[in-house]
């Protein structure tokens, strides 16, 4: 199979398509033709080894998991001994962080991994990109216990995260204020924003508040900055550590003081969850918001995109010209 290739850590470049061995299911195990995927942030840390303190836990000289890419969407090829809940010719989608391995045209995963059926009607291509950003959101949003009413303020609303957040948050019918280049102020609506701001004119962190819930989905704002917006035991939550590592510090220290309080959850994710992501999906509540879709021979390219900062949504890579 061919499969992208990461042996030492570094920019883009250090990414080759080439051919491996084909993987072999084991007991309790399915074997996909992975026919979509997607490059993220994630994809991008990883592959640079950056912050370097991650390389503790992901390889000290070069990753250990060669093939990257957590997001997929793609057919069951084979399946290993005492599976019963999937069967060959089943389209499915999940997500793969920790073991990775959906930049190659097969990946194998446990059935009881955080694998799903594709709703009828989806392409591939629609449901690659429905678990990393919306799993983070979701994980954002449980943390801060948001309810219907409250206002939320999401900063970096284009985002792969922030995009998936508007629309949960929408369906639980929080009034959403989104922050986003002039450009994407009528997407922002679409999405269900209530209130956009045009970060080229106004700095959010001035705005009159306040906020139940402030939202940094791109990491580019502190809690510092962000608390005259927040109300008397508001939340600020960030999908980034902060300068020097900041937020989980924060997450620990501020719940002490009895007021504005940072949040620093870590996502979990599971089958459950993404049965639920395909739910929302085939009901149209959630859309995965697609910026551009990359063949996979040109996986270097993708990530140089992702690594601009202009993304719109997620950015797709297409492993297979089938897209039924």
């Amino acid at each position: 199979m061919k499969a992208a290739v990461c042996t030492r850590y570094g920019p883009p470049e250090v990414v080759r398509v080439q051919e491996v061995a084909d993987p072999t299911p084991k007991p309790g195990e399915l074997l996909i033709r992975v026919h979509a995927s997607t490059v993220n942030r994630t994809d991008c840390a990883y592959r640079a080894g950056q912050p370097v303190f991650v390389r503790v836990g992901i390889g000290l000289r070069g990753p250990k998991a060669a093939v990257l890419g957590n997001e997929f969407a793609g057919r069951i090829e084979a399946v290993g001994a005492g599976v019963t809940s999937f069967s060959v010719g089943d389209r499915v989608f999940g997500y793969n962080e920790g073991p990775f391995g959906t930049h190659a045209e097969l990946l194998v995963m446990p059935e009881k991994a955080s694998v799903a059926p594709i709703p009828d009607g989806r392409t591939y291509a629609e449901m690659a990109p429905g678990t990393e950003g919306v799993h983070y959101a979701l994980s954002v949003i449980n943390a801060a216990g948001i309810r219907r009413g409250q206002q939320v303020l999401v900063n970096g609303g284009t985002g792969g995260i922030g995009s998936a957040a508007i629309q949960l948050l929408r369906i639980r019918g929080a009034e959403v204020t989104a922050v986003c280049g002039p450009e994407h102020l009528d997407l922002m609506r679409q999405l269900g924003a209530t209130t956009v701001i045009d970060r080229t004119v106004d700095d959010f962190t001035r705005l009159p508040g306040p906020y139940s819930v402030v939202i940094d989905a791109v990491g580019k704002s502190t809690f510092g900055r962000c608390r005259p917006l927040l109300e008397p035991r508001g939340v600020y939550l960030s999908t980034e550590l902060g300068p020097k590592g900041q937020n989980p510090v924060l997450a620990m220290v501020t719940p002490l003081l009895r007021g504005k309080r940072v949040k620093f959850p870590i996502p979990r994710h599971n089958q459950q969850m993404v049965r639920n992501f395909a739910a929302l999906i085939d009901s149209g509540q959630f859309t995965p918001v697609i910026d551009r879709t990359f063949p996979f021979d040109q996986i270097v390219d993708a990530y140089r995109y992702v690594e601009t900062g202009q993304k719109i949504g997620n950015v797709v890579l297409a492993l297979d010209s089938a897209d039924h």
